[in-house]
């Protein structure tokens, strides 16, 4: 019975909802959204210490819900598949929420309390640009 395809194709799909299933990741993932974060832009939004967020993200990233990138000493964290937040609302509709009111909550703009250069980035004065 451990064979049947019902119960392969059960654990397959029970695999991410797993990864997700607790209140930290969904609000990680919420701040993510569809965009592409650092490390401290959700330690700036959710108000957490960096190590706990970065153990949360590692079990997301070898769950295959995220990929990361470096730049410099920053690294940013985007989801594979966007439509994990479709899932996430259809979750939220089915515990009462409102589709708008977690459309809200899903990061789509810099957050200006942030220090990386996503949400700060450098400007670079007039008077150091050589012109031709």
């Amino acid at each position: 019975m451990k064979n049947h395809p019902i119960l392969q194709v059960s654990e397959k799909i029970a695999e991410p909802l797993q990864a997700i299933a607790s209140t930290q990741r969904i609000a990680l993932l919420l701040v993510i959204g569809n965009g592409e974060v650092c490390v401290c832009h959700l330690e700036t939004a959710l108000g957490w210490r960096q190590a706990y967020i970065s153990q949360h993200l590692m079990a997301l990233r070898k769950a295959g819900i995220l990929q990361d990138r470096r730049e410099g000493r920053y690294v940013f964290y985007r989801l594979k598949d966007a439509s994990l937040l479709d899932l996430i609302t259809a979750s939220a509709r089915l515990s009462g929420l409102s589709a708008e009111s977690i459309s809200a909550l899903i990061n789509t703009e810099i957050n200006p309390s942030c220090e990386c250069p996503q949400c700060s980035p450098v400007l670079i004065s007039v008077e150091n640009v050589k012109t031709a």
